[in-house]
Parts: C-alpha cells; structure tokens; sequence
C-alpha cells in the first residue's frame, strides 16, 4: 500500500506528547506515578508499584494510538459482563498500525540479566525498526517520543538509552509507560486493541488498506489476574471471542467481501481453545 502523502505533517508523538502532558498533570487523580531514570528519560508506572485503573488504562490507550482515537468505557451488550470498551479513530491505519500495534522488539542482554518486551506506541514511527512501515510509507517527524510496553518492571537504563538514540531523541525527551498485563490499566489497554487487531489482520491478508475509511471497535474488559499467562490470555480472548468491529471500506465488492468472510476470529483454526492455551 500507499500512503499517497495523505499523512504529510501528521504526528502521532506529537499529538501523543500533549496527552502525556495531561496524564502527568493528573497523575495524582489516575494512580499513577512519574519519575526520571537517571539519563532523563520519564518513565509512568500504570500499574507496577502503584494502584492506576481504568481511567489510568483509558488514557494510555489513546496515547497509543498516536492521538488520534477515542477509548471510553461503554455497556457490553452481554448479560454476563457489563463493562466494555468502545474505540473509535479518524485513521484506523495510521492509529492502529502506524502507533498502536505492539511490533517494536526491544532487547537487552548483559550482567547476568536479559530484558525483552513488544514496544508499541508513536515510538514505533521514529524508529521504523519493522517491515510494516515500509508498506505504510510514514514517518514522523518530532522532537518528542513516546512508548509503550507492557511489563512488570522498568527495562534497563541501555535499553531505554538505545531506544531514544533509534527514534533520534535525547533520552529527557522519550517518555515511557509501563502497564503490566496483570493490571487493570494494563488490561484496559490491551482490550482497547480490538480495533487494531482486525486492521492488522486485514492488511495480513492482503487488504488494499488504502481502501479502509473508518471504523470502530468494542470488547469487554477483561479482569487483570496475578499470572502474566492468565491475564494475557484473558485480555486476548476477550477481542476474539467477544469483540465487535465495524470497519468502512471503499473499493470493489469482491474485496470487501473477501474481508468479511476472513476477518473474523472465527475464520482461524485455532478459534475455539483459549489464547492461553494455544
């Protein structure tokens, strides 16, 4: 695919950086908590040492998306479970793939000790260290960066370091957040990929994502466990099993219903057993 320019000036950092501002002025009220490594970089615990929840996971979410969506709490539809997450985006290309998917892998190795985590987040499009970017043809341009990973403790300080060298930024201008899959924060804005999982899909299966318009997504919150396994299992199947995408599309017909005949979670071989388990 082509961007065909349609993103020039467009910034997810930088539309990030003025959400993350935000959070850290109401980190008090969002249980969360801020402090400097001691190269600069500003690191956010949502959920390792503090309390932060749903409000805190709500508003990681639409920093993951680069600025350019919506996330809120909205009712399920189901009987059983009543709380949901409704998202929603101008770009669901740009938003989902361009910042939110979780693709960056970030290594570190050394004293005895190994760190590895998926980054996700605006980061992702200062650093183009994945394939994908190639076939979206962005790349942003700011001074900040921001990044997301899902962990259950702060990454070295030469992870961190490297990282802000990837994306061209001096470490006191790369924040990043830490949300462990055993929170709720965590939870809330794993479940708040639904949206960026059938994009993703999509374009694996070789949709023109030109052709995507639109779209907007809903998946229960899953509830946060103690076991990494479990709580991603959880969160996972929450989007497989229970979501609903409406993705608008432009194009021929054949296309369009070449998609929704294999979109769907239920087009998998595996569909059916627990995301834990496969």
């Amino acid at each position: 695919m082509t961007s065909n320019g349609k993103w020039r000036g467009v910034s997810v950092n930088r539309n990030a950086q003025a959400l993350v501002d935000d959070l850290v002025a109401r980190a008090n009220d969002l249980r969360v908590s801020c402090e400097r490594n001691d190269d600069g970089v500003l690191l956010i615990d949502a959920g390792i040492k503090v309390a932060g929840g749903i409000n805190a996971g709500l508003r990681v979410a639409e920093i993951c998306l680069g600025g350019l969506g919506r996330v809120q709490c909205a009712p399920s539809g189901f009987d059983e479970w009543p709380a949901g997450l409704s998202v929603t985006t101008a770009d669901p290309v740009l938003a989902c793939l361009g910042s939110q998917y979780a693709g960056w892998c970030l290594e570190h190795k050394g004293d005895g000790e190994s760190f590895y985590a998926l980054g996700s987040g605006p980061a992702r499009a200062l650093s183009r260290r994945e394939p994908l970017f190639k076939d979206l043809q962005y790349e942003d341009r700011s001074e900040t960066a921001v990044l997301v990973i899902e962990v259950d403790k702060p990454p070295p300080r030469e992870l961190l370091a490297k990282a802000a060298a990837d994306c061209g930024v001096k470490p006191a201008d790369l924040t990043v957040i830490l949300t462990p899959t055993q929170s709720l924060a965590g939870s809330v804005q794993i479940v708040a990929r639904v949206l960026e999982v059938a994009v993703h899909k999509a374009y694996e299966i070789g949709f023109d994502l030109n052709d995507v318009v639109d779209g907007c997504g809903f998946a229960p919150i899953a509830p946060p466990a103690s076991d990494a396994v479990v709580a991603m299992g959880r969160t996972n199947d929450a989007i497989l099993f229970a979501s609903r995408v409406h993705l608008f599309v432009n194009g021929e017909y054949e296309a369009a219903h070449e998609l929704c005949e294999k979109l769907p979670s239920s087009a998998s071989r595996d569909y059916g057993r627990p995301f834990a388990e496969v």
